[in-house]
């Protein structure tokens, strides 16, 4: 997948700029683009939010008078510490405050972010000082709330109600009557409207007499200094001096205005990523408006070498925009607050290749230390972040590969042990009923993922045909190599049509080649036994070994779900209930 192609399969790939992959929305992934932000620390789909804050019966510290509050935000790391993010003002005399001020703060779908908030009563001496230089210990101490960021957007209005508390010397909650705290959150988006346009050529040039023309289009945005940051391109047409592309998206905040610079340039595809200009216009949206409403083409040039523009070589080739229509697209976040939710689902490898779960060499061995196995981690850690999507959080959990007590070799069995049916409650119910699985069943093989999969699939028809808003999210937990490609490629192709994205997590040290084919990201979609093609990419895989310190298993197999959930709902033009 990619921008800025560096192989023939995935320059070749209708990637980033089609119709039906929708993928260069907002929200959606962009190879160029998300180069750019993850050199800036930014891994995944993220967005700005702006929290609210207000809160009601406060108590009142002192008999004569109401408390003066200010609230205090902090995010609270994974190890456990604290970083202040931000203070309020102090509203003067009030029980029930609602400060002015705001915080910013990006969204980051993939990663749990705890949020800790505390009140405090500020002592009327202090009112000449600025509030960054309070000494909060010197304060009244009126409560704490916590929660973690997702609980606050996926509510129907944006807004969370928290109880406030507090503690004593040993950590005991003393008062459940300390107050509330409201937080509400809106996603910082300048705008919502998305560009769709359709382009052609005529009469490109031939680059290479002894080769054909492969021709795409590059769409970049002009920055200060004239650099130019790549922001959607178009598909590459196979030997064509007149190509027509697929339709293209391009957000108005990506681009900054209707009447901010566009630079579209046409090269020629090479395998070698050395790709040869073939001309190039300069024009900002409502000018390529214009050139579609005027129903002329629009002649492409080559830049001088020296830069100037007056030498440019004006070309006989042409670029038309044949379609340009504007529409608001709703968000990932939009979705969320307008019902949709996302339902966790697990399958666990139970083959024998995992080695005897009471050894400690095996990948199944529980630690009596409380040490987890990578099987326990991917779980937990997947499931800290989708069970807050989740709001009855009843999540679907399989084995295979085993043989249960008493009965030949399963390649889909509850995890429950249950004959009827397969959900388990929240993060802790799957972690049980795993531990018990292994006490009950036989480790067997081999190592099928269709019937899973085609088990989660069925779910997920049965939700569509019910009228639901879920999105399924399939967890597949391996550590050997598919036996049955041919046939897991025709369930996932067939899913592709399904509100389902399956991510696999492989453990362990085999070759996790074939994984790689499932995952589309570096080739064409996966095509059928039957010749079909997926409709879209649904899978992401991460082999555990190679992840590197600072980024995690989460954010690896996360990054990519918002984008696969936007390119289910936008190309079925569902709508949020907001």
């Amino acid at each position: 997948m990619g921008n800025c192609f560096s192989e023939v399969a995935a320059g070749r790939a209708a990637i980033g700029g089609t119709a039906r992959d929708f993928h260069n929305l907002a929200g959606a992934p962009n190879d160029a683009v998300d180069n750019f932000l993850r050199s800036h620390g930014h891994h995944g789909l993220f967005s700005q939010i702006e929290l609210s804050f207000s809160a009601s019966g406060l108590r009142d510290r002192d008999l004569l008078f109401k408390s003066n509050p200010m609230m205090v935000l902090y995010a609270r790391g994974k190890n456990g510490a604290l970083e202040e993010l931000r203070r309020t003002e102090v509203v003067l005399n009030s029980s029930s405050p609602t400060w002015i001020t705001k915080h910013t703060l990006i969204y980051h779908f993939e990663v749990v972010q705890a949020l800790v908030f505390r009140v405090y009563d500020v002592d009327t001496q202090f009112h000449n000082v600025d509030i960054k230089m309070l000494e909060l210990d010197e304060q009244q101490f009126l409560g704490e709330a916590t929660c973690v960021l997702s609980q606050i957007i996926t509510q129907p209005d944006k807004s969370l109600t928290i109880d406030l508390h507090t503690e004593d010397s040993i950590g005991s909650t003393l008062s459940k009557n300390s107050g509330k705290l409201m937080v509400h959150s809106e996603e910082c988006i300048s705008s919502k409207t998305a560009i769709e346009m359709a382009f052609r050529c005529s009469d490109l040039e031939y680059k290479d007499l002894f080769s054909r023309n492969d021709p795409f289009l590059l769409i970049s945005k002009v920055v200060e200094g004239s650099a130019q940051i790549p922001i959607c391109k178009t598909e590459v047409i196979r030997n064509d001096l007149n190509p027509i592309w697929k339709l293209v998206f391009v957000n108005i905040q990506q681009v900054g205005s209707k009447d901010s610079p566009l630079v579209v340039e046409c090269y020629n595809f090479n395998s070698n990523g050395k790709h040869d200009l073939m001309g190039k216009v300069q024009r900002s949206l409502a000018e390529l408006e214009n050139i579609h409403n005027n129903g002329q083409g629009e002649n492409l040039f080559l830049p001088s070498a020296d830069g100037q523009n007056h030498d440019n070589k004006v070309l006989k080739s042409q670029l038309f925009v044949d379609k340009f229509t504007e529409s608001v697209q709703y968000t990932f976040l939009d979705y969320l607050a307008g019902g949709f939710e996302l339902n966790f689902m697990v399958a666990v490898d139970f083959t024998a290749s995992n080695g005897n779960p009471r050894l400690p060499d095996s990948l199944h061995y529980i630690d009596p230390s409380g040490r987890p196995n990578a099987y326990q981690r991917a779980i937990v850690e997947v499931g800290e972040v989708l069970q807050f999507y989740d709001s009855d959080k009843r999540f679907p959990t399989w084995g295979f590969g085993a043989r249960p007590i008493d009965g030949p070799v399963s390649h889909c069995f509850n995890l429950n042990g249950s004959s009827h049916y397969c959900e388990v409650e929240g993060i802790q119910g799957i972690m049980m009923a795993y531990t018990s699985a292994l006490l009950n069943v036989s480790l067997a093989g081999p190592t099928l993922f269709g019937p899973v999969i085609s088990t989660a699939a069925l779910i997920a028809s049965q939700s569509v045909a019910n009228g639901g808003r879920k999105y399924f999210v399939l967890l597949i937990i391996t550590d050997g190599v598919v036996t049955d490609l041919q046939e897991t490629k025709d369930a996932i192709v067939k899913a592709s049509d399904l509100p389902l994205s399956i991510l696999i997590v492989g453990v362990g040290g085999a070759d996790f080649k074939e994984m790689e084919v499932l995952d589309a990201d570096k080739g064409e979609r996966l095509e059928s036994s039957y010749g079909r093609v997926a409709s879209r990419d649904i899978v992401q895989f991460v082999p555990f070994r190679e992840l590197q310190s600072g980024f995690s298993v989460v954010q690896a197999l996360l990054a990519e779900l918002p984008a696969q959930f936007l390119t289910y709902v936008r190309s079925r033009n569902i709508q949020p209930s907001l």
